[in-house]
């Protein structure tokens, strides 16, 4: 049974795969979803048209990747997609506010997400595909969500290195570095309000983010940045100097 995996599936942008899901991958027979809420899940599985198996795991927890391990190998699927959806960004200065908030950061967005993808790539094959959520924050660090920034930076380099890896397998891997969406992401992480630099950007859609990470998976691609201000944002940030750069993406 071909099957995909999205992380983070109960709101947002994890809600937006799933929608989008069957017009772009439409030999995927079953999908299976991860977040930590299970009536969350069930209410984004009624929205599904395939068959759905709710995972409700809590990715910064080691318990979980033993979950999702026997889960897989006692179903033995062909995991046609993972997507890699979970994650979390705080607002704040790293010395001050809630430490928690930081080191959930990096077991989520680094761990949960590394670990997953670990445990995925043995039950994939030949044309294969992973989309791993980034950010145009990894295109430079970016004050007061520096450890955020950090963590996408990590994201993108881990998918370029895999695409490498698992190239003669034929699997590939696509870093989608969208903006700001208007989700509950800029809420709970307390952004929206505190940072200007926020509120004047340009908002991504997330069904738009969603329907072109899909295609550009599909064709292969190791990038995916959405909005034409991001795709400069990404040149400048290459070649201008990181201390300037920094200064005009201050959060």
């Amino acid at each position: 049974m071909k099957i995909a995996i999205i992380t983070g599936a109960s709101a947002g942008l994890g809600l937006e795969f799933l929608k989008a899901l069957p017009s772009h991958f439409p030999e995927i027979e079953e999908y299976w979803l991860i977040a930590r809420r299970r009536e969350k899940l069930e209410e984004a599985a009624a929205l599904a048209d395939r068959p759905c198996r709710i995972l409700p795991l809590d990715l910064t927890a080691g318990d979980s990747y033993t979950a999702l391990a026997a889960a897989l190998e006692e179903a033995k699927p062909e995991l046609s997609l993972l997507i890699n959806n979970s994650g979390c960004g705080y607002w704040g200065n790293v010395g001050e506010g809630e430490l928690d908030n930081q080191l959930r950061m990096i077991e989520l967005n680094l761990r949960g997400l590394t670990a997953v993808t670990h445990i995925a790539i043995p039950h994939m094959t030949k044309g294969s595909r992973i989309i791993n959520i980034s950010s145009i924050a990894s295109f430079c660090p970016n004050a007061r969500m520096t450890v955020y920034s950090a963590t996408k930076s990590y994201v993108t380099a881990f998918s370029y290195g895999i695409t490498e890896e698992l190239r003669k397998k034929g699997i590939k891997a696509t870093a989608v570095c969208p903006g700001p969406m208007d989700t509950e992401f800029i809420y709970l992480g307390s952004i929206k309000g505190n940072s200007a630099t926020f509120d004047r950007l340009p908002y991504c859609k997330p069904e738009k983010v969603a329907k072109g990470a899909l295609r550009a998976a599909k064709k292969g691609r190791m990038n995916y940045t959405p909005h034409p201000f991001y795709k400069l944002y990404k040149i400048l940030a290459k070649f201008l100097p990181v201390a300037l750069v920094m200064k005009m993406s201050k959060t």
